[in-house]
């Protein structure tokens, strides 16, 4: 959807399990060939959590400023190593985390196609020669790309679930993804809702390939009207060590998160 923004969000528990998980998969890589990594739905790359988006939610802070702030799980210590330094003023969205961690023989296709974030992303990333950002619907461009001989291939889907449709267009291209590329390496992150409007989606994706799903959800306020309770990954043909990790993650946010 193309009123969505991000900065709105950024940093939040969603976003800490999300990024958390996806750190742990690309750091988990013992080098060897190179990666071609692809998002679908990139963002802007970089937040400032003190701006005037942020400030309006305040949801980074029971997200990563908390963890931030106190005694954080030991599993949450290799993403917050890697988040500590800019943050608040330029928290690192998942294309920045993945120029970070990946190598000089890598390449990176980012899929942002709002106009305001592509320039902001564009601005932040752009730079990089590794990088190419194009202003096109992820789900459609991405399908046309290939990695060359020799590449591993990993995709990152986030979208913004604003409406079921987007929920509709995931089930839909996930299989179709799959099938598109074999040997690829697909994360994809799904909202927990207090409905539950998502178990379905889930079930759904579960079945399709053997994967790992690694999701925690947070106490909610019965007053507050937010329909979020929860973030989880589903990751397809990810290694033994990167899934592990990411089930560690999502257990410690879970015990963590049910003490606040």
């Amino acid at each position: 959807m193309l009123s969505y923004q991000h900065g709105f969000h950024a940093g939040n528990r969603a976003d800490v399990l999300k990024h958390a998980c996806l750190h742990a998969i690309l750091s988990s890589r013992s080098g060897g060939r190179p990666v071609f990594y692809v998002e679908t739905h990139a963002g802007r790359g970089v937040y400032d959590l003190q701006n005037a988006q942020a400030a309006k939610t305040g949801e980074a802070r029971d997200g990563v400023l908390d963890l931030l702030n106190s005694t954080a799980p030991k599993p949450l210590q290799p993403w917050l190593d890697a988040v500590r330094p800019p943050t608040p003023k330029a928290y690192p969205g998942s294309p920045k985390l993945a120029s970070d961690l990946l190598g000089d023989r890598d390449r990176i296709v980012l899929f942002e196609l709002h106009p305001t974030e592509n320039v902001a992303l564009t601005d932040t990333v752009g730079t990089d020669d590794r990088i190419q950002i194009k202003k096109a619907d992820g789900y459609a461009g991405a399908l046309k790309l290939s990695p060359r001989r020799g590449e591993d291939m990993i995709l990152f889907v986030d979208p913004s679930y604003e409406t079921l449709r987007d929920m509709d267009a995931l089930a839909a291209w996930t299989p179709r993804a799959l099938k598109r590329w074999p040997r690829a390496m697909l994360v994809l992150w799904l909202p927990l809702y207090r409905d539950e409007r998502e178990t379905e989606l889930g079930a759904y994706l579960s079945d399709l390939e053997d994967g790992v799903i690694a999701g925690a959800r947070w106490p909610t306020d019965p007053l507050d009207e937010t329909a979020l309770e929860g973030s989880a990954i589903v990751a397809y043909r990810a290694p033994d060590a990167a899934a592990s990790k990411c089930v560690a993650i999502a257990n410690a946010l879970q015990a963590h998160w049910s003490d606040r």
